[in-house]
């Protein structure tokens, strides 16, 4: 059975996504997307990096490695077919020292089991690669790209009011009741009736899984993640991607250098606690946001675990200079006259009860409902086929 009246909640990229492969799988069903800010894709989406993910870093095998290989090949084809800028520029993961050989070893045999273009290379070839790039090893990660994920997003809406369906944004989600067959969901002053509600919320996924009468399997804590770029006098250090290896006990990816579809330079990000949820400023403060997080036995977990790492990013949000010096380690020449604040973006962090980071998918279904609670990274690269599994599971509930 098919569903006729479709609610999408969440104007992101994951969202939309979701709403263009309902409307390929059910044509004849309206979707209507539901996007609480007065634009699309303001929060995460449209303030991320930009970067179209390889899939090196994830267990090969695993959920996210699939959907990222998937999902990336279908960005590219997407972009392709609609005019959407990208550009596949590749980038290099750096061994500063002897210690990080043996990760950039286990990425190389990641990325080569789960198919991704890349190659060992020496200090010299990064050199010529990156000619301001310290190391002295590298991965040549050559299925990184670069992307306009809020130019995409238009598209995705585009292609959902062409297809009979609607994207409302200044409607934020403040109800939700069960009715015999489905759902009701009340939003900017209305209620829209639905066979099926999917919840694609980001930032606020926990909080509408709970508002639907779900159990969240985890909560949402926000990260902020600081940014620099370069000044235009300095963006010649930079040609492509210049990353560190990664610590795979943390699920952030350290400061790195990225060029930007824009043809900018960012540098970061720094991740520190938010005191709102879509605190992208110290001064952004959300008493009941702060509370929920500190409150949490889960999140003193966290803090005892990570303590030493959360203070030493606070001293880099907090100083110019030791954000340069970290930036030092991949670029040497960087000088703190260089660099100037750009905008902040907000990751929605999943947390586990037991204080666990969650690093992987994470979903709350009933009846006709299904919540996405957790689409972590590289969700934005692989958004077209998290929709493709979302719509899957979507199926199930209205079979």
């Amino acid at each position: 059975m098919s569903p006729r009246r479709v609610v999408v909640i969440g104007g992101g990229i994951v969202g939309l996504s979701t709403a263009h492969r309902l409307t390929e799988r059910w044509p004849e069903a309206t979707v209507t997307v539901l996007e609480k800010e007065p634009e699309l894709a303001l929060h995460q989406t449209g303030r991320n990096s930009g970067v179209i993910h390889s899939g090196l870093y994830y267990v090969p095998g695993s959920l996210k490695a699939r959907t990222c290989r998937q999902g990336r090949a279908e960005l590219i084809e997407f972009c392709e077919r609609h005019d959407v800028d990208f550009e596949l520029c590749g980038k290099v993961v750096v061994a500063t020292s002897e210690d990080e050989i043996t990760r950039l070893d286990e990425l190389e045999r990641r990325g080569g089991e789960n198919g991704v273009s890349c190659e060992r290379i020496g200090a010299d070839r990064l050199r010529e690669i990156e000619p301001h790039a310290a190391g002295i090893a590298a991965l040549h990660v050559h299925d990184t790209g670069i992307v306009d994920y809020v130019g995409m997003c238009a598209k995705l809406a585009e292609l959902v009011g062409e297809a009979g369906g609607e994207v409302r944004t200044g409607s934020p989600v403040t109800g939700f009741r069960s009715v015999s067959g489905g759902s009701v969901v009340e939003a900017g002053g209305d209620e829209l009736e639905a066979d099926l509600v999917v919840n694609c919320a980001g930032l606020h996924s926990d909080r509408i899984t709970a508002l639907s009468g779900q159990t969240s399997p985890a909560a949402i804590v926000p990260f902020r993640g600081e940014y620099y770029e370069l000044e235009p006098h300095a963006r010649h250090l930079c040609r492509t991607l210049i990353y560190p290896v990664p610590d795979p006990a943390f699920p952030f990816l350290g400061v790195h250098v990225t060029k930007m579809i824009d043809g900018g330079v960012e540098c970061g990000p720094n991740a520190v606690l938010a005191l709102a949820r879509e605190g992208y400023r110290w001064r952004d403060v959300d008493h009941r946001d702060l509370w929920e997080v500190l409150s949490s036995p889960a999140f003193r977990v966290l803090a005892r675990k990570y303590w030493r790492t959360g203070m030493g990013e606070m001293w880099r949000s907090a100083s110019k200079r030791a954000f340069v010096k970290a930036l030092q380690k991949l670029v040497p020449e960087l000088q703190v006259g260089d660099i100037v604040a750009a905008p902040a973006g907000v990751r929605a962090q999943a947390l586990a009860p037991d204080g666990a980071l969650l690093d992987d998918f994470a979903f709350a279904e009933s009846d006709r409902v299904v919540n996405v609670v957790n689409a972590p990274s590289p969700a934005a690269t692989a958004a077209l086929a998290i929709g493709s599994m979302i719509v899957d599971r979507a199926a199930d509930r209205v079979a």
